[in-house]
């Protein structure tokens, strides 16, 4: 009798633990919140215009604005250099090289935030989506928002790209993790 309680009792705490966790949990709506004040921190930083005036009229460069560039607020895009290749057609496959940093340690000024990407590995596969085409893995698993920059300034353009989940990568949804994205687009090799 006396080994079957010590064997509930630990049982018993693992369990009040649990559920105490779950009660700290945050709900997806706090989590979209706490999303909304990160990339809000890291905008305060930079100036934002509230829309893209197109390709020739925007301004270049790291000091250049953050552009919101859709109409649900969830990508902000900074141009580092116009496209001179063209913009891509509807299911065009389109190649990019990228460092993505998570905003969560961006905003605190983290030095353990390191980027994650294939743009500094030229041995790394190549990373490909088509171009406006969401019935496919190969597309839609990135998310809507690292093809907006491309069909507006074409191939060969550089951009820094702030985006929220919801137009984030689909297996990176549910964390509610904004990132800032540095992405070059590449026209495909003939």
């Amino acid at each position: 009798m006396k080994r079957h309680i010590l064997t509930i009792i630990p049982l018993l705490a693992l369990l009040l633990t649990a559920t105490t966790a779950c009660d700290d949990s945050k709900s997806y709506a706090d989590l979209l919140n706490d999303e909304n004040r990160l990339v809000n921190a890291f905008l305060a930083q930079h100036r934002v215009e509230e829309s893209f005036p197109g390709a020739e009229a925007c301004e270049i460069g790291p000091d250049a604005p953050y552009y919101r560039v859709d109409d649900d607020g969830n990508v902000y895009m900074q141009v580092l250099m116009r496209g001179t290749g063209g913009i891509p057609e509807k299911g065009e496959r389109v190649y990019f090289r990228y460092m993505r940093y998570d905003l969560n340690y961006y905003v605190v000024g983290s030095d353990s935030n390191v980027g994650v990407g294939n743009a500094d590995n030229m041995n790394t596969q190549s990373t490909y989506f088509l171009y406006d085409d969401y019935e496919i893995e190969q597309s839609y698993q990135y998310g809507t928002g690292i093809q907006i920059p491309v069909g507006l300034l074409g191939y060969g353009c550089k951009v820094n790209v702030v985006i929220k989940s919801q137009s984030g990568p689909s297996a990176d949804m549910s964390y509610v993790v904004p990132y800032l994205y540095t992405i070059t687009y590449n026209k495909p090799a003939i």
